[in-house]
């Protein structure tokens, strides 16, 4: 897989897909004698995000192209099609892979001790956990990660198991406003099919694994293993490292509370610390 050339200037549409995206938006509206107030009330966004989106300088929402296509005659769905491509400029060099295969997975398994992973985060809670790292580009940021949520709510969705330690439910991120969202939040995917939440219990005293990693599994080809960590994570696809991997989730959900009780043990937290 290539690797875009980061010293380029990301405002050339030659080289940034985000750029890019923006010209072809603002060459269409201007053709067509589209007013920026016009599109953006189509998009149900503001002019300034429409005109940030032309320049290159904001990644679009996924409903924002689908309204480009629906205002601008014969795009035969080009802006829905371009979109994955400018999303993909938000994101670091060395996540866009695991972007792709998380995208293309049909099952992820993740275990995250410390904090919710982006999949499943409200808006609020990642900003909130984003921010932290003072980024230039946070709203780019927030968008990016919500917009990969979308693999759990497509028509054939990915399956996500999930499992936590019981901290980051206790783990005020933001503010208790915040962790209410977040936990009604996860609270709702517990209840619902195909997705399962199991919750690790603080008294389990689970040492098993200290860092955050997924298994992604496909429809065709081997699983891979993402492990996530500071600076960056990585990815594994050696067979060792993903049996290795395989046989720690399994351990972990044996551990873990049956995922039956986690809607409730969620509402519980949720009551007793976030209300």
């Amino acid at each position: 897989m290539t690797v875009e050339n980061e010293t380029a200037e990301s405002t050339d549409p030659a080289v940034s897909p985000l750029a890019h995206f923006g010209a072809e938006v603002r060459l269409e509206r201007e053709r067509l004698d589209i007013s920026r107030a016009e599109l953006g009330k189509a998009a149900c966004c503001s002019y300034s995000l429409v005109a940030k989106i032309e320049a290159g300088r904001r990644v679009p929402p996924l409903d924002f192209a689908e309204a480009c296509d629906q205002m601008f005659p014969h795009s035969n769905g080009r802006f829905a099609r371009l979109w994955p491509l400018a999303l993909r400029w938000a994101f670091p060099p060395w996540f866009r892979q695991y972007v792709e295969l998380e995208w293309a997975a049909t099952s992820l398994r993740m275990f995250h001790p410390q904090l919710l992973p982006g999949v499943v985060q409200t808006e609020a809670y990642a900003r909130a956990v984003l921010q932290a790292g003072r980024p230039i580009n946070l709203d780019d940021l927030v968008t990016a990660r919500i917009e990969r949520q979308r693999i759990l709510e497509r028509e054939q969705p990915t399956r996500l198991w999930l499992v936590l330690n019981e901290f980051v439910l206790r783990n005020t991120v933001g503010s208790k406003a915040v962790m209410h969202g977040q936990l009604s939040r996860l609270r709702d995917l517990a209840r619902k099919p195909p997705h399962v939440v199991q919750i690790m219990p603080t008294g389990e005293n689970n040492h098993l694994a200290a860092s955050p990693f997924g298994v992604l599994s496909f429809s065709e080809g081997a699983d891979v293993v993402h492990v996530d960590g500071f600076p960056r994570g990585y990815l594994l696809a050696e067979t060792d490292d993903v049996a290795a991997a395989n046989d720690a989730y399994d351990l972990l959900k044996a551990m873990a509370t049956p995922p039956s009780e986690s809607a409730d043990m969620i509402d519980s937290i949720l009551k007793d610390c976030y209300t």
